[in-house]
């Protein structure tokens, strides 16, 4: 939220909780083919707002129409308000413009008034459990891309983010290290994919808050995390052995990221994401259990969180 006056801006920084925002892949929801039972979007909208989250991130490709005006219509019927989107893009080839498939990612995301656009560095084949090296002509196209993007999404009033994600061309910590170092794009910090890529979260947070533009919050299991990381297992294996546990549930530092962003002025917004596979329909009773009780799991641990927080922050 801004105030101007005597021409000046200032921004009023919400309280946490009126910050937070889902994801559809909470919900098993997700761009991969074949990952898994698929709930419907309007089951999935509704109950995230019966939960208590104020907004959300579109979700991926066909999740909600494609026109711009349907998707801003679609979360207003649902009383949500639009964050943003994760766009898996190809950025290190450079025999190929990301622009014009990011500038159709815009269109949706100014027409719904969101914020944030979320770019992984895909690497051009489907699914998050192989990729490549880079070569150096790689990472100076992948940087130069990024800052490209910055720019552009900055002239249409979007703030641009780059989230390392396992099975993109930026996975690890020193990989996001060398992004930080090489490009002038804001940060998405996601804190289960940068654990699992074998970075550290708690560490981001407390020494680059100035970079971190957006935040996805997950919990990971560390020992699955490690043997994603050093013994072989994919990462689509990884999470059907549960390697996301809802928030204070893993092992992650929640607590210790939100308090260091907050006293640094961290204003934007914290996106529950638990990545999660569904078999089948979960069903009352079931062997599954629903994954809105682990949104509400993971929302509850957020209140604590913020409940400690220092009020004059």
């Amino acid at each position: 939220m801004t105030v101007t006056g005597d021409a000046r801006v200032r921004t009023i920084r919400l309280p946490v909780l009126d910050r937070v925002a889902g994801a559809p892949i909470s919900w098993g929801v997700c761009e991969v083919p074949g990952w898994g039972w698929q709930y419907d979007p309007a089951t999935v909208l509704t109950q995230m707002r019966e939960v208590g989250l104020r907004a959300t991130e579109f979700g991926p490709e066909d999740f909600l129409p494609e026109a711009p005006e349907a998707k801003a219509a679609v979360l207003g019927r649902h009383g949500l308000a639009a964050v943003g989107q994760f766009v898996p893009v190809v950025l290190h080839d450079p025999d190929h413009d990301p622009l014009p498939e990011v500038h159709l990612a815009m269109d949706g995301l100014v027409a719904a008034h969101a914020t944030t656009l979320v770019l992984a560095a895909a690497t051009g084949s489907e699914g998050y459990d192989a990729r490549p090296v880079l070569d150096a002509k790689g990472w100076t196209t992948l940087l130069g891309n990024l800052d490209r993007l910055d720019v552009a999404a900055s002239a249409r009033g979007l703030e641009a983010t780059l989230h390392p994600h396992v099975g993109t061309m930026v996975e690890s910590g020193e990989e996001t290290e060398r992004v930080l170092r090489g490009s002038g794009i804001g940060l998405c910090l996601d804190t289960g994919h940068l654990l699992i890529g074998g970075g550290d979260p708690v560490a981001v947070a407390q020494q680059s808050p100035d970079r971190v533009a957006h935040v996805h919050l997950k919990d990971v299991a560390a020992d699955v995390a490690a043997r994603v990381r050093h013994e072989g297992l994919s990462y689509t294996d990884g999470v059907r052995a549960g390697m996301y546990r809802p928030l204070g549930a893993g092992d992650v530092d929640v607590a210790a990221i939100v308090t260091s962003l907050e006293n640094a002025g961290y204003a934007g917004w914290y996106v529950l994401e638990q990545d999660t596979i569904l078999d089948a329909e979960p069903t009352e009773g079931g062997a599954t259990r629903p994954p809105v009780e682990d949104v509400r799991v993971s929302l509850d641990h957020l209140r604590d969180v913020a409940a400690g927080l220092d009020p004059r922050d």
